[in-house]
């Protein structure tokens, strides 16, 4: 911010800069190619050990709240996810916020998918066993991407969708993950309202409003509300310096700039039942530190709630954005290997 005001950058450019990864050395266990789906870049991650049958595929989308991340940010996740599962991983290059606002990204990974899954062969994929996968607003666009995919007869079944810390929901910012952990790093409670509104408009001037919760006329609330609401959060959740919190009164001007907030394509957990209940095997990684955490427990209570299979794992010690530091220096914690094993391990039983 002090680089944006003296003129220098911009938060966003440097934000890129700090989190740019880079190439890896060849990987003698994957053979790793740069391609395009579709008009989408993609880089492609395949085992190189013999297999007695067709491989199960991941196709991956990055976190980086809609406006950080690339190919080479998860490399080593990608990696990973290959080697460890055996299974052919796509990470997807989706166009970043603020520069293509919402639905560009979406758009990017949902042609991505669909590319791949018409062209499985090419790639000793079978066609039953692809699934997405992705980690904060990439968990989003696995959501989002998953549930419209739900209804289409002309192409293959999700096997299963893999929602690592997802962000489903832009109504209301004070949940309970979203009190506790509101100056926890890595996502602030502030960011993520930030991210929401560079992906969704490219501006953040009402971040203020969107944050009091005076972006949502009380009879949406109203409608809303059984599927986004604090009771639906297990009690146990509740334990750390949660207090009742009243939306400020409604800000029609405000509403009228983010009303696709509404949309289940942007905020997944407001799609209806009739959507949810036809969606894949699911599972869903939540941390205890985290202000998305109430995001991915009331999603776990909607699938359920409507007969989708889920596993659920919950990091304790987990905190927003730990498995993208998976084997990156003295930032990498133990924790996030958990997790991300645990990803694995769902994976190999599909």
């Amino acid at each position: 911010m002090i680089l944006e005001k003296t003129g220098l950058c911009s938060q966003i450019t440097f934000g890129r800069y700090v989190r740019q990864g880079r190439r890896l050395r060849v990987d003698p266990k994957l053979f790793i190619q740069d391609l395009q789906f579709n008009k989408v870049p993609v880089r492609v991650y395949q085992p190189k050990a013999i297999s007695h049958g067709q491989r199960r595929a991941i196709i991956f989308f990055h976190g980086g709240g809609w406006v950080f991340g690339s190919l080479d940010t998860y490399e080593k996740v990608c990696r990973y996810i290959s080697r460890e599962s055996g299974s052919v991983v796509v990470s997807v290059q989706y166009r970043l916020a603020p520069e293509h606002k919402y639905p560009a990204a979406y758009e990017d990974c949902l042609n991505a998918t669909i590319h791949f899954m018409r062209n499985t062969e090419h790639y000793g994929v079978d066609p039953a066993r692809i699934s997405v996968c992705g980690d904060s607003a990439g968990g989003n666009l696995a959501a989002a991407v998953s549930q419209t995919l739900a209804g289409r007869s002309d192409l293959p079944k999700l096997r299963a969708q893999i929602l690592i810390y997802p962000g489903l929901q832009a109504l209301d910012f004070n949940l309970p993950s979203y009190q506790q952990n509101r100056g926890v790093p890595l996502l602030f409670r502030e960011r993520a309202a930030f991210f929401a509104l560079q992906y969704l408009n490219g501006d953040a001037s009402h971040m203020q409003e969107v944050l009091k919760g005076s972006h949502i006329p009380p009879d949406m609330r109203m409608k809303y509300r059984k599927w986004v609401s604090p009771d639906n959060i297990p009690e146990k959740f509740k334990a750390r310096g949660v207090k009742p919190l009243r939306p400020t009164d409604f800000v029609a001007e405000v509403y009228e700039t983010v009303k696709r907030f509404c949309e289940p394509n942007l905020c997944p957990l407001l799609a209806e039942d009739a959507i949810v209940h036809q969606l894949p095997e699911s599972f869903i990684l939540t941390c205890e530190y985290d202000v998305l955490r109430d995001d991915g427990l009331l999603y776990k209570k909607r699938l359920e709630d409507n007969g989708v299979q889920v596993t659920w794992y919950h990091l304790e010690d987990g905190f927003h954005g730990i498995i993208s530091l998976y084997d990156y220096g003295g930032f990498s914690f133990p924790s996030g290997k958990r997790g991300l094993d645990s990803v694995v391990n769902f994976l190999k039983g599909l």
